[in-house]
């Protein structure tokens, strides 16, 4: 199975105030993004680390790969951008 992929075109509405002439894919709405890619989130998961490694730009695909039971690794080719720990949501 094929590990879903994120794309955000140069029309979303997000660019344009982030950043103007250098739009960067703003990291709340990549890591929901990746979330709801494999079906995380809500209030089950909580994000217990995230560590940005570089900006993603209008139109570059990220690829949102499972690593283990608690960890994304968000991709650009072979360029890791972004890790994500998750846990269990407390009660």
């Amino acid at each position: 199975m094929s590990e879903p992929t994120l794309r955000f075109p140069a029309s979303h509405p997000a660019f344009p105030g982030h950043f103007p002439g250098a739009p960067v894919v703003p990291g709340a709405l990549l890591l929901a993004a990746a979330l709801a890619a494999h079906g995380l989130g809500g209030a089950g998961t909580r994000i217990a680390a995230v560590k940005f490694l570089r900006p993603v730009g209008p139109g570059e695909g990220v690829e949102v790969r499972r690593a283990g039971a608690t960890r994304l690794e968000l991709r650009v080719g072979a360029q890791l951008v972004a890790s994500v720990t998750l846990q269990a949501a407390r009660a």
